[in-house]
């Protein structure tokens, strides 16, 4: 009989053993709504517990912004990493943003993309410069006024997996990679060679997901709402003022955080807004399990899963060159939010580019949170550059 120490069976899912039976002996998590209940139930979102041994490492202000790092345990699996972020010097009750990393291929890491740190590891600059416009998003939104939480999520960063030693499917196509790099004189980092794996590896904890009777996306929700409780309960954070932003997959987990908490006010959704059916059959390929769960579409289109949301407002914003997102269905979601919103409480802008956060739309995101969240500063363009205390 085969056991975890067996070396010809690896873990599957190493580093979450103890995620089976904290999903089978937590209940579902119980909505405010009707409507997000129907949303949490497709998902399988699992009830999250108050997270348990809040800790603060370290605080340091650069460049005026205040910005601790913090770590707190969900119940399963290993530490969660997050940075609270707000402007330096005294203030009273601010406004609070949840701020949500995106997939794009980086499970190395998390919402470090998203902070300027005194030192960032490799990956993160690259996903900023990739995504971000080479900017700090996380960062850029405190600093026009709001206390801004951005966290790892299940399987990103200090949530990611162990796969050190590979699982079986997993291992076979990486070895499959590395021979090609091998031939072709490709020599990659660590972080690189983990989000190679990650990406195999996902098919896998999506499979364990389904039959855990949770998905991807459910588990990553529990996370979210799990931050969103630790944001909402921080001294000097307006409870009744919080919003969330998400670019790509962080979009993605925007409409569902907004669907499933009546804690978010506002909201901001950048290029992760199209219709189901624009989707087929030549852009399934371009999502993740993060955005394609198991009957999700029965419940209803994607746009239509925002009509399940108790916020006040929220801005979509699209790139009319996305590869993953066909025009003609991002225009089609663009007219379906327009009649499901008729009291003006969406707002959608369409941006030139591709699959990018760019400088430009972020002030756009920001300046929108700052107008419907009261915050106290006004949104600059201001790029800012951290130095080491």
């Amino acid at each position: 009989m085969s056991t975890p120490e067996d070396p010809t069976r690896p873990s599957a899912i190493a580093g979450y053993e103890d995620w089976p039976a904290y999903v089978r002996n937590q209940p579902r998590y119980q909505a405010a709504a009707p409507a997000a209940q129907g949303l949490a139930d497709a998902l399988g979102v699992p009830e999250p517990r108050p997270p348990a041994d809040v800790t603060v490492h370290w605080e340091g202000t650069y460049d005026g912004v205040t910005t601790c790092q913090l770590s707190w345990q969900v119940g399963f699996g290993p530490r969660t990493t997050g940075w609270l972020m707000r402007p330096g010097g005294p203030s009273g009750a601010l406004p609070g943003v949840l701020a949500l990393h995106c997939h794009g291929g980086n499970k190395f890491g998390g919402a470090d993309r998203l902070v300027e740190l005194p030192q960032s590891h490799p990956s993160a600059a690259a996903a900023r410069a990739g995504h971000y416009d080479g900017r700090a998003l996380a960062t850029e939104v405190a600093r026009a006024g709001f206390a801004v939480l951005a966290h790892d999520t299940f399987a990103w960063g200090s949530r990611r997996f162990d796969l050190s030693v590979p699982p079986w499917r997993t291992a076979a196509a990486l070895e499959a990679r590395k021979a090609q790099w091998r031939e072709d004189g490709v020599v990659l980092t660590e972080a690189e060679l983990y989000n190679a794996a990650a990406g195999f590896h996902e098919d896998t904890v999506a499979k364990a997901a389904g039959l855990l009777g949770t998905s991807l996306a459910g588990t990553v929700a529990h996370d979210d709402l799990a931050a969103l409780e630790i944001l909402a309960s921080l001294p000097g954070v307006d409870p009744d003022r919080l919003g969330c932003l998400g670019f790509s997959g962080g979009g993605g987990r925007a409409v569902a955080l907004a669907a499933l908490s009546p804690r978010i006010r506002n909201y901001v959704v950048t290029c992760m807004m199209a219709t189901f059916g624009s989707l087929f059959p030549a852009y399934l390929d371009a999502h993740s399990w993060l955005l394609q769960t198991p009957g999700l579409w029965k419940l209803g289109d994607w746009p239509e899963l925002t009509a399940r949301s108790g916020a006040d407002g929220f801005l979509v914003q699209y790139a009319l060159a996305d590869p993953l997102f066909p025009e003609d269905g991002m225009r089609e979601a663009h007219r379906v939010l327009e009649s499901l919103h008729p009291n003006g409480s969406y707002t959608g802008n369409f941006w030139p580019g591709g699959h990018v956060f760019t400088a430009e739309m972020q002030n756009e995101a920001i300046s929108y949170l700052s107008g419907r969240l009261g915050a106290g500063r006004p949104t600059t363009q201001h790029h800012s550059t951290v130095s080491t205390p």
